[in-house]
């Protein structure tokens, strides 16, 4: 659930330009990075929704991503993942416990920074089509091993922003986010993103480094 939820919430929040054979795709995807890319901060809540017809499993929450450069803070689901770029922190509200790893110490975890520079290497966009003011663009993953199939995403034509996205998973799974409120350039201190166990008596550290 942790990597996933980062994956999906960083995914398409601070896409960059995609070198791939679409170029209606391209250019959408290179319009929501250019204006992502002035943001000096975002705060995004977000609804998610896991769907698995065979199984018969609907689970859906409320989220929220706070995003400042390489740094961020995802709530959800009873966990925060905190980043300050370098070290990463989640804390498992319910079992008092968190959980320290190094920021982006594997090809599964991203970070903005990863996804600005490289993010386009490794996918393929395909512009499906246009539904009122949605935009609807797919992405396939271009390497062999990703748990998933492909990256739906809604744009927003208008104010050039993700609306919405879905995963599909190889299981036959589906992981939804809808984007319910996105604020730009906010102030948010930088102590936001770093965990302070003074702020939880008796947690239990587990450092994975």
């Amino acid at each position: 659930m942790k990597k996933l939820l980062i994956i999906a919430a960083l995914i398409v929040f601070t896409i960059s330009g995609f070198a791939q054979n679409d170029k209606k795709a391209t250019a959408i995807l290179d319009d929501v990075s250019a204006k992502t890319k002035l943001y000096k901060t975002i705060k995004i809540e977000f609804t998610y929704a896991m769907d698995n017809a065979k199984e018969k499993i609907h689970d859906k929450f409320k989220g929220t991503l706070l995003s400042k450069g390489d740094k961020y803070k995802l709530t959800a689901a009873g966990q925060d993942v905190i980043s300050d770029g370098k070290t990463m922190w989640t804390y498992l509200k319910d079992a008092n416990e968190v959980q320290i790893n190094n920021a982006g110490e594997d090809d599964d975890s991203f970070t903005p920074t990863k996804l600005l520079s490289g993010y386009g290497k490794d996918y393929k966009s395909k512009f499906i089509e246009e539904k009122g003011n949605l935009q609807i663009i797919e992405l396939y993953p271009l390497k062999k091993g990703k748990t998933f199939t492909k990256v739906q995403l809604s744009i927003d034509k208008s104010k050039k922003q993700i609306s919405k996205f879905i995963i599909y998973d190889r299981s036959g799974s589906t992981f939804s986010y809808i984007v319910d409120k996105f604020v730009a350039d906010q102030p948010i201190a930088d102590n936001v993103f770093s965990f302070n166990k003074a702020e939880h008596p008796g947690v239990e550290i587990n450092d994975m480094r």
